[in-house]
């Protein structure tokens, strides 16, 4: 927050706390008993059931009479009045049923008035308020008030009652006693209050007064001075306008004149409140309750008035340029000036009055009776039949731009008087002899709120028809035809007639002064059934209600309204929704690039909903980093120029944004920089560290800095003075040499608190001979700390916890969160009225439920893809006053409507957890980026001291994931983490069990692969259960892993095959040696590559890794290094169409390397296969695992096993050592057995290494028995060595059999061979 946000709001809020204690105050000791004390007679009704059930029964817990009122008829005309015998200020209503019965009111209105007429409703959340009742007739239901009313008659209206029985009730009023002094102001009379010296400096005023009026214009108070500053409050079309101007200067540069307005629909002859609070340029005003917080335009802080300030019109000594302006007509009470009671002061005659022709001090009494309409209304009333004149006139008030007014039939034909469009148009049909239609029209824009009179007069053979009294623009037509009116007329469209075109709404709003034949209408006649009839009319009384003020379209959007409802027009406003209150935006580039934007320019909108509009910057996505550019007006190598008297030339810079606009960039980026760059010749810039310098720049916060472009506050230098480097080594910046030649200065500047750059001075230029060109580069910052602002939860029961926050009637809730659990409570505040919660069920679906007043509103969205599959989904939620929106990942979207009470604005919420608080499974994931109403939380810094939540999302498999192994993934658990085993041949925790199956004689195991269809190397389509389901894909590389232990020989290990001829074979040969056969075109005979002079079906378990990629074959056997191999140039290199891989032995049909199927084949593999991997596919996994779904088949029996279990641990030999490393070039090896001595490999080379080799062998075998025969006489060491190795045929056989990490597998692998 700035520190002029701050000034600013300190005084505000001192006077909000200070009027809510006030009022806190006075309701706390305002707790009289006003109905009890009063007698019988002071309680009226509509009518009484019978003798014991009046209205002076009506008090609560009263068992007199029939123990309370019951009205004779059970409907909504009935009503109770309370007289409290003066005014009174009314706080709480306390309800009960009518004792010992089931009579009793369930919902029910109030009404009140200071004269038994023009009644007016009680409001709340700009509705007609609806009170919950009772539900027996002995509990006792209390509400308080929002805001007291103050009245002397108050009407208790019931809604709903019980069903069981009748309406009935008992009541008691609390409040206390009012009393003001009261003045009547006709229109002339002035009252000018006088100040003690002919001139006052005011730096803070406190002005309050109430008033009542049926005029919609009028000067209520004003003051002024000779200097011009002024003060003017007054009533323009019913709207409270408050002007002030604490100065303006001569010139016009500095313009103080502020003006704001408030309310509306003030004319209704109801008292309203006005409180004005000014600490220097901050101000409230507060009408009736609602508060809006401004600052006076200008720089000004005192309000100079000279003489006087008048209440009511404008004074005498008013200067001439504010004539035209009228006093006020009506009444006012509690008037205050800076603690002087100014009422009284009249009273006493302290005061100059003498411009009133009558000073009283009463309110007289207002002559009008309203009528008010809804959808479902009529009213009708007789007038003179058979007459050849037709006059009618009447006054209303509406925002419905189409209703009806007033029908009537005619002897032939009717006449209809209505609104269309917002103008008063007339229809005249006369059927006699013919049809004869008349249409005229008048006016527009009616449905304004204001009161407009209609007049239609129609007489012998022309129709005139009259707005607001304009006779200039009274629209005349002419009659055919004489009419002979039928003498009966309704009035407001509810009713059912015959032979008519009326297709128009009916009239929702107010009339008053009705006339019918010139006659004015006795409508408390009608009241009292003297005459006419009406249905669901209210009268004596207007509850027109201005919808849009306060205006709830936020962020300039503009209101419009009908009688039910408002709407709000946001185009142009850079925001959507009902309300106009969420941002059309991302909040930054950062988010942009996140949802696959490029580089350009976009709207950014940093604070959401909050009060920063959205603006426009540069987005440059072309590096990892994200940039955000701000432009300026300055032009690169700006000539400085018109310096002032002192020698200095100011140069201003512009960004196109406001302070708080860049200030929400800077204050959320990673790092900001801005380039500067000040050419020079013969002008100074800084000079000396020292001195004071020549040139320097201004600021945030309309700081001055003296230090350049490469270097940093507090130090005066250029980027040379700290490189070292500049033009002369006696000043630390090129310019400072003041050369005759040019130089430049440059470089960044990156302390961001003190960026952008908006002025720069430069002092040096008015020598003879001095140049200087500036150059200030954009505003550029990287990166977006709120949209990263991130924690973790890694246990259900942990939250963070922040202070209360102010909700607002538009409440909007965004963040983004990805976890692997499928339930979870997001955030949730609950207070003791207020509730707000969004939560995680079932893995996909997001809950959004909260409340509006006594009601409960729960959204849901569903995802048609599961939200806890550990990536990052979006949720906005909002409620505001028309409805509740809830969005997940910005394409699925519910909106509900919201119950049109209870709208109040939220006092402070009780405190906000994020995760659970209150006992639910709370959030366990990860969540980033949380926003409420604008302000973004502070997750990590709330994170650091919470236990059980860790700042940032990081996980745990940043520091854990290494120990999946074989290729399994590290998946994120919030609480911990798993390994994701799915594309590896093992199991386990870690990846690491082996998954290995023995074969018996003629077992063999096929899996196939998808039809034709794949693009990608083994593409996989994920099943149900995890497991890679593969299409037939041409391969140009693929690795092959597996071990195997048998002690048979010839047979089959792995045999891969196509939909051509291509195929991969790995055999063991009959002398127990491995042979691997490659078969991909090109060759007229297989590519084999045979490993001799090494039997492998020796019974160990031995590893075979085989990578291809195009040409070249790579070899890992054992814990022995890599051999590498190339097909010839003539072989294909693509594995075409892969159709099936064998495990054990081959079934296949169509054409097949005879050889293997007449060398290998036959009787089958016999022994342990495990860990059998081709690129992600694990056949032989598949096959053991019975709830993995995969197009695999097992012939034969099939024990599981895990025989060759776990990875060899022996170093590998360094291959100087290593009697079976082959170097192998292309594809020759001194082992094949089909190539001859004449492969240029030298023979004395392998008997050297047979010989090392023997010797190797011989000094291991006794180190193995000197070390079992010192151990077993010893007793001190238990082996786990599997027998055989002693039979072990050559030394690396012994290393593997005595390695511990086989014993298990051996052992049990031999247990399995003899089953």
């Amino acid at each position: 927050m700035s520190a002029l946000t701050a000034r600013w709001l300190l005084p505000v809020l001192w006077s909000i706390t200070s009027t809510c204690n006030a009022a806190s105050s006075a309701s706390r000791t305002c707790e009289d008993s006003l109905a009890t004390p009063l007698p019988y007679s002071s309680f009226t009704s509509s009518s009484v059931y019978a003798r014991g059930y009046g209205a002076g029964y009506a008090k609560l817990n009263r068992k007199q009479g029939a123990g309370g009122w019951s009205p004779l008829d059970t409907d909504r005309y009935q009503w109770l009045q309370v007289d409290l015998g003066s005014r009174k200020q009314v706080v709480a209503i306390v309800t009960q049923g009518r004792y010992g019965s089931s009579d009793w009111t369930s919902k029910y209105r109030l009404l009140y008035s200071d004269t038994q007429k023009n009644w007016r409703p009680y409001l709340q959340d700009g509705n007609i308020w609806t009170f919950e009742g009772n539900v027996n007739s002995e509990g006792v239901v209390r509400h308080e008030l929002q805001h007291a009313i103050l009245a002397h008659y108050i009407r208790f209206i019931p809604v709903d009652w019980s069903r069981k029985g009748r309406i009935g009730v008992r009541l008691e009023l609390h409040g206390c006693s009012y009393w003001a002094d009261v003045i009547s102001f006709d229109g002339h009379g002035v009252i000018s209050y006088r100040f003690r010296s002919k001139k006052i400096k005011i730096v803070k005023d406190v002005i309050s007064l109430k008033f009542r009026t049926t005029a919609g214009d009028g000067v209520l108070l004003h003051g002024e001075g000779q200097q011009g500053d002024y003060i003017s409050l007054e009533l323009r079309r019913a709207t409270l306008q408050l002007s002030i101007n604490l100065g303006s200067n001569q010139y016009g540069s500095i313009q103080g004149h502020t003006s704001v307005t408030s309310g509306s629909l003030l004319d209704d002859d109801h008292w309203h409140s006005v409180v004005i609070e000014r600490h220097r340029r901050n101000v409230n005003l507060t009408l009736d309750y609602h508060t809006q917080q401004f600052r006076t335009n200008g720089e000004f802080d005192h309000l100079d008035l000279d003489y006087e300030i008048s209440f009511g019109g404008l004074p005498v000594s008013a200067k001439p340029s504010l004539g035209g302006r009228g006093n006020f007509v009506g009444c006012m009470e509690g008037i205050t000036y800076n603690g002087d009671n100014i009422t009284n002061l009249v009273r006493r005659k302290k005061v100059d009055t003498s411009s009133f022709r009558n000073l009283t001090f009463s309110c007289a009494e207002s002559n009008s009776f309203s009528v008010f309409f809804n959808s479902t209304s009529f009213l009708r009333l007789p007038g003179q039949s058979d007459s050849d004149t037709l006059s009618v006139s009447l006054s209303f008030r509406t925002w419905n731009p189409n209703g009806l007014l007033m029908f009537t039939l005619l002897a032939d034909g009717w006449v209809e008087v209505g609104m269309a469009e917002g103008k008063v148009t007339v229809y005249m049909n006369v059927t006699q002899k013919k049809n004869t239609r008349i249409d005229i029209s008048s006016g527009s824009g009616l449905n304004d709120g204001q009161w407009h009179s209609v007049h239609l007069n129609a007489l012998e053979n022309y129709a005139m028809l009259t707005v607001d009294g304009d006779e200039a623009s009274t629209v005349r037509t002419a009659i055919p035809i004489q009419i002979q009116t039928g003498g009966t007329y309704y009035f407001g469209g509810n009713f059912l007639h015959t032979n008519t075109r009326s297709l128009q709404r009916s009239f929702q709003g107010c009339m008053q002064m009705i006339h019918i034949d010139d006659h004015l209408a006795d409508l408390r006649a009608l009241e009292q059934g003297l005459i006419g009839t009406f249905e669901n009319i209210s009268l004596d009384m207007c509850a027109i209600i201005d919808r849009c003020v306060p205006n709830h379209c936020e962020h300039g959007g503009r209101c419009s309204q009908t009688w039910d409802t408002f709407s709000c027009n946001c185009s142009g406003t850079g925001y959507t929704g009902a309300t106009c209150h969420t941002s059309m935006y991302q909040q930054s580039c950062e988010e942009y690039k996140h949802q696959g934007k490029s580089s350009g320019s976009y709207w950014i909108d940093p604070d959401g909903s909050g009060s920063i509009s959205p603006f426009k910057v540069n987005c440059d996505m072309t590096e990892e980093k994200i940039w955000t550019t701000l432009k300026n007006n300055l032009s690169p190598q700006t000539s400085v120029t018109s310096a002032d008297q002192e020698g200095k030339a100011l140069l201003q810079i512009t960004y196109n944004v406001t302070d708080e606009q860049v200030l929400s960039v800077t204050s959320s980026a990673e790092y900001c920089d801005q380039y500067v760059a000040y050419a020079c010749r013969m002008s100074r810039l800084l000079n000396t560290p020292d001195g004071v310098p020549f040139t320097w720049w201004v600021g945030r916060a309309n700081e001055r800095h003296s230090y350049w472009g490469g270097s940093g506050p507090g130090i005066q230098k250029c980027s040379c003075g700290i490189e070292h480097n500049c033009t002369d080594p006696k000043h630390y910046c090129h310019c400072d040499a003041d050369l005759r030649t040019w130089r430049e200065d440059a470089g960044l500047l990156v302390y961001k608190d003190h960026l952008p750059v908006s002025q720069v001075v430069v002092g040096d230029t008015s020598r003879a001979g001095s140049e200087a060109k500036l150059t200030i580069g954009p505003l550029k910052c990287q990166g977006d700390r709120n949209f990263w602002n991130a924690a973790s939860f890694t246990s259900p029961a942990s939250y963070l916890h922040f202070p209360s926050f102010r909700g607002e009637t538009s409440t909007d809730v965004s963040f983004y969160f990805k976890t692997s659990s499928t339930h979870g409570v997001f955030l949730e505040n609950l207070g003791a009225s207020d509730f707000l919660h969004i939560e995680l069920r079932g893995g996909s679906m997001v809950v959004f439920s909260f409340n509006v007043g006594s009601e409960r509103v729960e959204l849901s969205v569903h995802s048609p893809v599961p939200l806890n599959d550990d990536q990052w989904h979006r949720v906005e939620a909002e409620k505001n006053i028309k409805e509740a929106v809830l969005q997940l990942n910005g394409q699925y979207k519910v909106i509900r409507a919201t119950p049109p009470q209870g709208h109040t604005k939220l006092e402070f919420y009780s405190e906000l957890y994020v995760g659970s608080s209150s006992g639910q499974r709370g959030f366990l994931g990860c969540m980033r980026a949380l926003k409420i109403n604008g302000v973004t939380f502070d997750l990590e810094e709330r994170a650091n001291v919470t236990p059980g939540v860790n700042p940032g999302c990081q996980g745990h498999c940043s520091s854990y994931g290494m120990l999946c192994r074989n290729g399994g993934k590290c998946v994120e658990q919030y609480n911990g983490y798993t390994c994701d085993c799915s594309l590896t041949a093992y199991d386990g925790p870690f990846c690491t069990d082996d998954v290995g199956g023995y074969f018996e004689t003629g077992t063999l195991v096929r899996y196939d692969f998808l039809p034709e269809g794949g693009t990608l190397a083994l593409q996989e389509v994920k099943s149900i259960s995890g497991v890679g389901v593969p299409r037939q894909v041409n391969l140009t590389q693929e690795e092959l892993v597996f071990s195997f232990s048998t002690s048979s020989a010839p047979s089959i290990l792995v045999y891969i095959s196509s939909r051509t001829q291509d195929y991969l074979a790995v055999v063991l040969r009959h002398n127990g040696t491995l042979q691997i056969r490659y078969s991909l075109g090109g060759l007229t005979e297989p590519y084999t590559i045979d490993v001799d002079h090494r039997n492998m079906a020796n019974g160990q378990p031995h590893s075979v890794n085989i990578t291809r990629n195009l040409w070249e074959i790579r070899l890992q056997l054992d814990h022995y290094s890599v051999s590498t191999y190339t097909l010839p140039e003539a072989s294909d290199t693509q594995f075409n169409l892969v159709k099936s891989i064998f495990l054990g032995k081959v079934f296949e049909t169509g054409q097949i390397d005879p050889i293997l199927i007449e060398r290998y084949n036959t009787p089958g593999f016999v022994g342990c296969l495990s860990r059998v991997q081709l690129n992600s596919v694990a056949p032989l996994k598949a096959a053991l695992r019975s709830g993995l779904a995969a197009p695999v088949s097992t012939h034969g029996i099939l024990v599981p096993s895990n025989c060759g279990a776990f990875p060899l641990t022996i170093s590998p030999m360094a291959s100087a050592s290593d009697p079976w490393h082959v170097e192998a070039v292309g594809a020759v090896s001194p082992f094949n057995e089909d190539q001859t001595s004449g492969d240029g490999v030298d023979r004395n080379s392998a008997i050297i290494g047979g010989i090392i080799s023997m010797v190797i062998f011989t000094v291991l075998c006794i180190m193995v028995f000197v070390i079992r025969h010192m151990f077993r006489h010893k007793g001190s060491y238990h082996t786990n060595e599997a027998k055989g190795a002693e039979s072990a045929d050559c030394a690396d056989a012994a290393i593997i059999v005595n390695d511990p990490a086989f014993t298990e597998t051996i052992d049990e692998s031999k247990k399995e061979w003899f089953i």
